[in-house]
């Protein structure tokens, strides 16, 4: 019996015609794609403009404004606020020579807005650059049809138990690889640093990694990943939700691990750094649960539960290989005596400027406690 699926009637228009448009020439003229994460501080949102020319480095591109008011942002009487390109990236979806361009949100007085939290990592990453530290973060997140049930799981009832999904082959245990490929590619066009991809434990959830990025270009190229995963999921009338837990019972929720090395670290005999920076870690474990999601740690508190591979939320831990660990050291680099670790604590719906900030504080900062020191601009 055929199954209709729950994707969006704009997904079902005929794209050939679109293609017939999108190949019509446009001279020296760029389309230029603004993005930006809104109030919520999880959604991002986008609008365009055309350039004169094609903008060779960001630059090049003026800054613009929107109407903060219709993004939760901003008063109706003092709606304006300023975009300020900081990264620019290939256009996946329009193709060369146009550009995606990802933009700090300030306020009418210049301020930054609530949720740019990318002003503050950019502090504390210039701080800390001689230590030279590398991220890469591992994208968690859930295909849903558009009425919000897991896509492809059976209208009434669930699909089989957990166990064939992780890493999965075959019609009966993954569901949306168009999807994941298609974003795949979208991002190796843009320049994004996306490093790999695998289907996840519960069906119809996926994650993608991004890098290794150096400071603050672990932020802007995971937000960048997801805008284009948004888009990618838009053309195929499906949601991609990064809700840390988004079917409650028996099944995985979703993270974003970080993994994490300073360039002491990743020497001969930099394990003695990495527990150094574990020790420090775990003498602050409340303060990076309450950044580790965008509600004070609500959120991951229905994620961190002790089972399904995460560690309990009230408790730190650190183990070698150990997947139910607060910070996993990975084998190898137990063996080798360096490399790096993984913070396992970050929910799927982060940000990626907080978490990484929030670990440069407390590794390389030195900073203490639930309080964060405030940096005076350089």
């Amino acid at each position: 019996r055929a199954v209709a699926m729950s994707v969006s009637h704009s997904s079902k228009l005929n794209k050939l015609v679109r293609e017939q448009y999108m190949k019509l020439p446009q001279g020296d003229l760029a389309q230029v794609t603004y993005v930006w994460i809104d109030g919520s501080g999880e959604g991002v949102r986008c609008k365009s403009r055309t350039l004169d020319k094609e903008p060779k480095s960001i630059e090049d591109v003026p800054e613009w404004n929107f109407d903060g008011s219709s993004t939760a942002q901003a008063e109706g009487s003092n709606s304006d606020m300023f975009l300020v390109p900081v990264r620019m990236f290939r256009d996946p979806f329009c193709l060369d020579p146009n550009k995606l361009v990802l933009c700090e949100v300030l306020k009418y007085n210049r301020k930054p807005a609530e949720t740019n939290l990318r002003h503050t990592c950019k502090k504390v990453m210039d701080l800390a650059k001689d230590s030279h530290p590398w991220f890469g973060m591992e994208q968690e997140y859930t295909l849903l049809g558009i009425n919000g049930h897991p896509y492809g799981w059976p209208d009434n009832g669930f699909p089989g138990p957990q166990g064939p999904y992780y890493c999965g082959v075959g019609a009966d245990k993954v569901y949306g690889r168009d999807i994941v490929e298609s974003h795949y590619k979208a991002c190796l066009y843009a320049g994004v640093k996306i490093c790999g991809t695998n289907a996840e434990v519960m069906p119809s959830q996926w994650e993608f990694q991004v890098g290794p990025c150096e400071g603050i270009e672990m932020g802007d190229h995971l937000w960048m990943a997801r805008f284009i995963l948004h888009r990618v999921c838009e053309d195929f009338g499906v949601v991609a939700t990064l809700d840390p837990k988004p079917m409650t019972g028996n099944w995985n929720g979703a993270g974003c691990h970080t993994n994490y090395s300073t360039e002491e670290m990743r020497k001969e005999g930099g394990l003695k750094h990495i527990e150094a920076a574990i020790e420090k870690l775990s003498k602050r474990h409340d303060y990076h649960i309450c950044v580790y999601d965008p509600r004070g740690g609500r959120d991951n508190s229905r994620r961190l539960t002790g089972h399904h591979e995460t560690s309990n939320i009230f408790e730190f831990s650190a183990g070698v290989a150990n997947r139910g660990a607060s910070i996993r050291i990975p084998r190898q680099v137990g063996q080798d005596g360096y490399g790096y670790f993984e913070d396992r604590r970050p929910a799927a719906n982060c940000d990626p400027y907080a978490v990484t900030e929030a670990i440069m504080r407390t590794t390389v900062l030195n900073e203490t406690g639930v309080e964060t020191k405030d940096y005076a601009d350089n």
